[in-house]
């Protein structure tokens, strides 16, 4: 979508979001096209800050101001209860009004403070159990394979025959 601008994500849903994002590609390009949305969900917030987690806390912060913020409302929570989640949903749209949505999920617990320095956003507090590491702890290679996203982008490459 070279120089076509995104819509405002104005969808109360991940699937909204990325729905508004596809159509507006495929109607910029004419041909078939994905949008995404993600988000983090943390079970002691309620499921904060899920469809607004890249503007959680408000304008201006990034990546290390909405984790800090994240902290301090997670400040009283005991580890136990810091289950959460990441969610993707990835939208196509494309000729003859074909719209096919997907999902992928990671479940994880937020730690109390950061660990490790690659990926983004979130992935320094998001701990996968199952790994014994944080997202921000991961290969690229290894992290494709677990994520929300690397499992929504396998569920488009199985609509796709790939």
């Amino acid at each position: 979508m070279s120089g076509a601008v995104l819509p405002e994500e104005t969808g109360v849903t991940y699937r909204d979001n990325a729905l508004l994002k596809a159509r507006a590609g495929y109607r910029a390009s004419g041909v078939l096209t994905l949008g995404d949305d993600s988000g983090l969900e943390v079970d002691a917030l309620g499921g904060a800050p899920g469809v607004r987690s890249a503007r959680y806390g408000g304008p201006g912060l990034d990546d290390a101001g909405r984790c800090a913020r994240l902290l301090d409302a997670l400040r009283d929570v005991p580890p136990a209860r810091r289950t959460a989640r990441f969610q993707c949903v990835l939208a196509l749209v494309g000729p003859d009004g074909r719209e096919e949505v997907v999902h992928g999920v990671a479940e994880g617990v937020i730690l109390e403070a950061p660990r490790g320095a690659g990926g983004f956003g979130y992935d320094p507090l998001f701990f996968d159990p199952r790994l014994g590491q944080t997202f921000a702890e991961l290969t690229e290679a290894e992290k494709a394979r677990v994520s929300h996203r690397g499992r929504a982008i396998a569920a488009v490459r199985r609509l796709l025959g790939g």
